[in-house]
């Protein structure tokens, strides 16, 4: 299983803004001089930037990796490889993802614009996408966006700055966990005007804060005054973006139409961009299924993550006489952390030392050798493929940050950091299964035959939850070290709706999870490594890390003032992750394994951070004739 985010859709002043002076600028008119005078101190710009460096002028017409002529039309199908909040790989059952209720649909964040828009050639910039532009108060605790008149929702009514503030509100209060948790910094956010909304952070805001609230979707206030946001819901919602929602089979799949009239289209963030008519997301509870249809043309667009397929599945009959397009497409950002998660939340997991032996039972050259193809490099950091991957003894700057927690942190967080060691590749390495004994019973583990007992006297059980089999070859050899040392250990597959009902209730002891931080890691370390979310339901923190260090160290990279500063902080954070053996690393590959039917075009370079897909890609249709693709 793979949370790898294929690329979205694109969803993601010249005069000053002024208060609405009603009485106050009759009977408190001292306020309104202080408020003049901090207004006077905003400055306006036309995109944000954690550290202010923005690539694109003010004046730019579109981002230079997209086709400012790319035709529109045709379709693109893919199968489902990337979820987020509520979503679910296999199946679908509700059409509000923003919400912990239900199994999201695939897509849904296509049909709604946010105040800004992402460049893919930049890991931590947004340009003006409903806004315009935005001021920012000299101590940037005030951001006034100042909207575009001529957005519209789907219906033809107007975007506001009232629909803006409320949908911030609904989601800091009504949303999804994983949602509300990341605007904590929210203060306030409330129309000025029709076309101006002020948003207030709170003091010792994260630096990304603005960046996380100017992603967001903005939702109809019209629309959810009649609708219930809070419910699952198989209607679809209103929306303002380039896409609504088209045709769908709950289950089994779910197409969205491109707006003809959509009112942004011409916007810089939007030229080139959003070229199919229709985009098409195929749901499949087996991957070899999957793959089957894919081959007969039910999808036309797959992106491969079992290496066994790639090296010897595509000897078929349209790869060999090029309908079919196999392709490795780079991609600069991180690829992510992929692993499975120990749940420390159980007293079986709580010790170190075990959570280490279990490790040791996972013989990756093995696995890689011999069931992926050699593909693939072991994974070792939270921060894999990045700079603020820790390696070797800590740098001066890691010592500096890591001192004050010289007593609550294992001192080996101050030596060299943890690296998995490298197997004899036999599958079963005995000195390393004799490392993991010995690490067992220097955990009060006794051997009551051939089955391993916990230091409480109980049989030492593991299960890996899963909600598919993908995995099952790669864990199987895992659990068979297990066994022979003892663990009485299991892979079990439930289906969708339970598999989603046990992560969020933290109902398991061992899960698969992938996710990356790209270039500049902020929040997100708060949603997968923090305290707090360790106790809330439906949280991103898997393992139930909760570190007081690593909480401390996490608020400084938040406002770190430099991408320096920044990468000194993760390296701490990551050798006292690493040092806890919170997880069981696997592998990772610094590309992406594509094929497709030879029905589209692209650009002649992809973005540096995106290979762009939904987003920059187009149909050819000399080309669909030319293979003469009949399709599903």
């Amino acid at each position: 299983m793979t949370a790898k985010s294929l690329p979205k859709v694109s969803n993601w002043l010249s005069r000053r803004a002024v208060l609405r002076l009603g009485l106050a600028g009759l009977v408190w008119p001292r306020f309104f001089t202080r408020a003049a005078q901090a207004a006077s101190q905003e400055t306006e710009t036309h995109g944000l930037s954690i550290f202010g460096d923005l690539a694109m002028p003010e004046d730019f017409s579109h981002f230079p990796y997209v086709n400012t002529n790319a035709p529109k039309g045709g379709e693109i199908a893919l199968q489902v490889s990337a979820t987020a909040g509520n979503q679910n790989f296999t199946t679908f059952n509700t059409l509000n993802i923003y919400i912990l209720e239900g199994d999201g649909a695939a897509g849904m964040s296509a049909i709604f614009d946010s105040l800004m828009a992402g460049s893919g050639d930049e890991p931590d910039s947004l340009y003006g996408l409903v806004a315009r532009a935005v001021r920012v108060s000299a101590d940037k605790t005030v951001y006034r966006f100042l909207l575009r008149k001529e957005a519209r929702f789907h219906d033809g009514s107007p975007l506001t700055a009232r629909d803006v503030a409320f949908s911030l509100n609904l989601l800091k209060t009504k949303g999804h966990p994983s949602i509300h948790q990341s605007l904590r910094d929210l203060d306030t956010a409330e129309a000025e005007a029709d076309d101006i909304v002020r948003v207030r952070l709170k003091p010792h805001h994260s630096r990304e804060a603005i960046l996380i609230i100017a992603g967001q979707p903005i939702f109809s206030a019209a629309y959810y005054k009649s609708h219930p946001f809070d419910e699952t819901t198989l209607e679809p919602p209103l929306g303002s973006s380039a896409y609504k929602v088209g045709t769908f089979d709950t289950g089994h799949y779910i197409s969205f139409d491109r707006v003809p009239d959509y009112w942004g289209k011409d916007l810089p963030v939007n030229v080139g961009q959003a070229n199919f008519d229709r985009i098409r997301f195929e749901y499949f509870g087996d991957r070899k299924v999957a793959f089957e249809a894919f081959k007969s043309g039910v999808f036309t667009f797959r992106e491969e993550f079992t290496a066994s397929v790639w090296a010897t599945g595509y000897d078929f009959a349209a790869v060999k006489d090029g309908r079919i397009i196999r392709a490795t497409l780079p991609d600069e950002s991180p690829m992510g952390t992929q692993g499975w998660f120990l749940n420390i939340r159980r007293d079986k997991f709580k010790d170190v030392r075990i959570r280490q032996a279990i490790g040791l039972a996972f013989d990756f050259e093995w696995t890689n050798a011999n069931i992926m193809y050699g593909f693939f490099s072991r994974t070792t950091s939270f921060f894999q493929n990045s700079p603020m991957a820790a390696q070797g003894t800590p740098a001066p700057e890691e010592l500096a940050l890591l001192e004050p927690f010289r007593g609550e942190l294992d001192p080996i967080v101050f030596g060299d950091v943890y690296v998995p060691p490298v197997s004899d590749g036999s599958g079963q390495d005995r000195e390393l299964l004799h490392r993991a004994a010995q690490l067992f019973s220097d955990a009060g583990c006794k051997h009551a035959g051939t089955r391993l007992t916990l230091p409480d006297g109980k049989p030492f059980e593991i299960e890996f939850l899963d909600g598919d089999n993908f995995q099952e070859p790669r864990t199987t050899p895992f659990i068979k070290n297990l066994k022979l040392l003892g663990i009485e250990a299991q892979y079990r597959v439930v289906d969708a709706a339970q598999y989603k009902r046990r992560l969020d209730d933290f109902d398991y002891d061992v899960v698969t999870s992938r996710f990356g931080f790209g270039l500049t890691p902020g929040d997100g370390m708060r949603l997968r490594f923090g305290s707090e979310a360790a106790s809330l339901p439906g949280s991103l923190n898997l393992s139930g890390i909760a570190n007081k260090a690593v909480d401390a160290l996490i608020e400084k990279a938040l406002v770190a003032e430099t991408r320096e500063q920044l990468t000194f902080i993760c390296r701490a954070i990551d050798r006292i992750l690493r040092s806890g053996h919170y997880w069981v690393p696997m592998w990772n590959k610094p590309n992406h394994l594509v094929a497709y039917w030879d029905l589209f075009g692209h650009p002649e370079r992809n973005a540096r951070y995106d290979i762009g897909v939904l987003s920059t890609w187009w149909y050819d249709e000399e080309k669909a004739k030319r293979i003469h693709f009949a399709g599903r």
